[in-house]
């Protein structure tokens, strides 16, 4: 993708998006609304906890990148999404990629049942037809991202999850510690962040340590199991 965001800005604008259909007498958000939101420990995954200053911060990029609409009321600033007219993407997309962003990967069930007070799909169909449209690009509607990936069926699973690819591609030890975590146990965005990108440098330096280890037992002779 063109674009790759981060924890946070996902959360900001799942958020934005899940308020703006579900209390709209409350919308546009105000800043200490939106921190609320997006530190809410139901429906959410992982739960983080961020501040006002992460929130700002967050929000300025969003909208140097035209995904956020600023109003103000007196001296308080409130904010909305753009994300169908950005992404290019219809209602029904944008609640699938709304609940993947706030809740983490999930099967076509649990994205029916939870996208339920954002979008009335008709079937569990409708919303694998929704998600295979967004994996795909779509030059003729102007859009060239690919939104959405079915992800491998876990071990014991009975149905694979699908996630979003606003992040860019899940690691397959990223998807585990997903799987695994705790909705009680609360970490901010940035500690994630920060976790992902030191467990795609790990494995970026074990493929070269593999490397550099086929290359001396060729050289040697030797055979490898690596």
């Amino acid at each position: 993708m063109a674009e790759l965001y981060t924890l946070l800005e996902t959360r900001v604008l799942g958020a934005l998006i899940e308020k703006s259909i579900t209390v709209p007498d409350s919308y546009p958000l105000t800043l200490n609304s939106l921190l609320a939101a997006c530190n809410q420990k139901t429906s959410r995954d992982p739960v983080i906890e961020t501040n006002i200053a992460d929130i700002q911060t967050t929000l300025d990029s969003l909208r140097r990148r035209s995904l956020i609409l600023e109003t103000h009321t007196g001296r308080t600033a409130h904010y909305a999404h753009n994300a169908g007219r950005v992404f290019r993407v219809d209602d029904a997309g944008v609640a699938l990629l709304a609940v993947l962003m706030l809740r983490g990967p999930q099967t076509l069930g649990e994205l029916r049942i939870n996208t339920e007070r954002l979008y009335k799909f008709a079937d569990t169909a409708e919303v694998e037809a929704r998600l295979v449209n967004l994996s795909e690009r779509d030059e003729s509607a102007g859009r060239i991202e690919r939104f959405t990936r079915l992800l491998p069926k876990a071990a014991g699973a009975r149905e694979a999850r699908w996630c979003h690819l606003l992040s860019g591609e899940p690691s397959e030890t990223a998807q585990e510690i997903s799987s695994t975590q705790e909705n009680n146990d609360a970490v901010s965005a940035s500690e994630i962040d920060i976790l992902k990108k030191r467990i795609s440098m790990l494995e970026q330096k074990l493929a070269q340590v593999e490397s550099w280890a086929a290359q001396l037992s060729a050289e040697l002779g030797i055979k490898t199991t690596l």
